[in-house]
């Protein structure tokens, strides 16, 4: 994984929950490698680069009429300052509990589950 990238795994939701978050996190991170578009998968990735600044999180308000139809457990991982990024990011734009993270050399993950 490149020092500038965020993955990010969706699992649960359908794809427009899928297509909501990834439209709160592009606002920070830019547009993804590709929109969710698999309407039967289960699980979804996207991969972002990282935002130029750690105050573009901040600066990123709510995401405006985007609301999930269920719970979505969402894994981000990447640089330290990506993971928080877009850690800040979810938890603005929706209902999120911080389910854990885990910590590398390198890389951060962390796990939140966004609920309707």
């Amino acid at each position: 994984m490149s020092d500038t990238q965020l993955t990010v795994t969706l699992d649960g939701g359908g794809i427009d929950d899928a297509r909501a978050i990834v439209r709160a996190l592009a606002g920070v991170f830019g547009a993804p490698d590709g929109p969710p578009a698999d309407e039967g998968a289960t699980v979804r990735t996207a991969t972002f680069d990282a935002p130029q600044t750690p105050q573009a999180a901040r600066a990123t308000p709510r995401a405006a009429g985007d609301t999930l139809s269920a719970p979505v457990t969402v894994t981000v991982q990447g640089t330290p300052q990506a993971v928080e990024a877009a850690s800040e990011t979810l938890s603005r734009a929706f209902t999120a509990r911080d389910d854990g993270a885990a910590s590398g050399d390198q890389e951060r993950e962390r796990q939140l589950l966004l609920v309707p």
